[in-house]
């Protein structure tokens, strides 16, 4: 893995669980990581009830656009998480796989979509504890 490990996040419609976990990855990581999402049949618009969740703890995703999963993307990850579409990920030697079963949010409300993000949120920490975990302070 380079000094900055990148992460795929990859759904079918790249507009919820994928748009959720990128936005907590970049959010809790902040620069250590490399961020990237990706739906296997893109969504017109992120789903509305998980840019609702998201701005209930502080993150705006309001204006990410679903995007198309291309083999640049995944062969450009370190590691390809897929959350509900299994087989479309095509697979590279060397990349690791990782796939969270995670509830659809498509067509739910903000209250169905919260444990979903808090899942996430979970496992996205989980994945940074394992791949970019912090640097301890410097002494003085």
């Amino acid at each position: 893995m380079a000094d900055k490990p990148s992460v795929l996040f990859v759904c079918v419609h790249n507009a919820g669980r994928s748009q959720m976990a990128a936005a907590w990855l970049t959010h809790l990581a902040g620069d250590r990581v490399e961020v990237r999402s990706a739906g296997s049949n893109p969504g017109d618009q992120v789903n509305p009830a998980a840019v609702e969740a998201m701005a209930e703890v502080g993150i705006d995703i309001s204006a990410e656009t679903p995007k198309i999963l291309t083999v640049d993307a995944v062969r450009e990850s370190d590691v390809c998480i897929t959350m509900g579409c299994g087989d479309t990920c095509p697979v590279f030697p060397g990349k690791r796989y990782l796939d969270w079963k995670l509830e659809d949010p498509a067509g739910q409300g903000v209250d169905a979509v919260r444990p979903i993000r808090d899942e996430i949120k979970t496992l996205v920490e989980g994945l940074i504890a394992e791949i970019a975990p912090a640097k301890p302070e410097a002494t003085a």
